[in-house]
């Protein structure tokens, strides 16, 4: 029963848009087959076929070469592993864009150690407490732009990495970007 509705239900919706004819046999294990290509029948069973003829399918005609224009034809182009773009545009994807949070993040950290940094200057008469606390803060400031100093300098060694293997595979260069 089941082998008979689940080619029934894709008969229903997608007949309309292929064909307006479709074939039905039944193979030898009882099994009801359904198709739009009568090449497709086996040889055996093509005295047997049932033609369904669609009134309500859209008839095909061939395009009128004056309202469409010619389609480019686009080559995959791959690298010689079978590789493609999408493959190394997702491979560079996101060391670029942890190179760039990471930047941003340095950036602003190194804003607010220069400011502690004038800070601290300014007020070097002040209470003892507080230049240990502002040291403190400088401190901390300076642990958080290594360690975004080491996310720059990862995400640039693994871009440099793709980069080697993108030659050696003679990816186009345009892929990386």
């Amino acid at each position: 029963m089941k082998k008979l509705l689940i080619p029934l239900i894709l008969l229903v919706f997608t007949s309309a848009a292929y064909a307006a004819t479709t074939y039905k046999w039944m193979d030898k294990e009882g099994v009801v087959n359904y198709t739009d290509d009568y090449n497709k029948i086996p040889s055996e069973y093509r005295d047997q076929v049932e033609t369904e003829v669609r009134e309500d399918a859209p008839k095909a005609e061939p395009p009128n070469s004056s309202q469409t224009p010619p389609r480019k034809v686009e080559e995959v182009r791959t690298d010689i592993y079978g590789r493609g773009e999408v493959w190394w545009k997702d491979k560079v994807r996101p060391w670029k864009e942890k190179l760039k949070e990471a930047t941003a993040n340095h950036e602003r950290i190194h804003e607010k150690f220069m400011k502690k940094a004038e800070e601290l200057s300014a007020r070097r008469y002040g209470s003892p407490t507080q230049y240990k606390m502002n040291i403190i803060e400088l401190d901390r400031l300076k642990e958080e732009m290594i360690k975004y100093a080491d996310q720059i300098a990862e995400a640039k060694e693994m871009l440099e990495k793709i980069l080697k293997k993108a030659q050696e595979s003679k990816v186009n260069p345009e892929w990386l970007n």
